[in-house]
């Protein structure tokens, strides 16, 4: 019976786990901390971002079978949210696009 109880949490836990593909913490427009693989460019292009519109907050990459999702915090202005995802790199990508049968 424990084993079922320790087992229903370990799988609730792996579940529910903050998992993020990629994560960048800003602080006042400078890159505090990076985690996971970011592309070289959409690097610079938050850089340059944060650069041109200081803000503090961080942007986390999700990433599914189907889809890629930024997730910002609520310290992230609106302007700066849309910047960030139009240098995305993996939000329009989809290899079915433009076939026809």
């Amino acid at each position: 019976m424990e084993y079922v109880i320790l087992l229903a949490i370990a799988v609730a836990f792996l579940v529910f786990k903050d998992r993020p593909v990629m994560v960048l913490k800003f602080d006042n427009g400078e890159l505090t901390h990076s985690k996971g693989s970011i592309p070289n460019g959409f690097l610079t292009g938050c850089k340059d971002i944060a650069h041109k519109q200081p803000f503090s907050g961080q942007v986390k990459v999700y990433k599914n079978r189907f889809t890629t999702k930024l997730v910002y915090s609520k310290s992230v202005p609106s302007k700066v949210k849309q910047r960030i995802h139009n240098i995305f790199p993996h939000s329009g990508s989809n290899k079915k696009q433009g076939r026809r049968a």
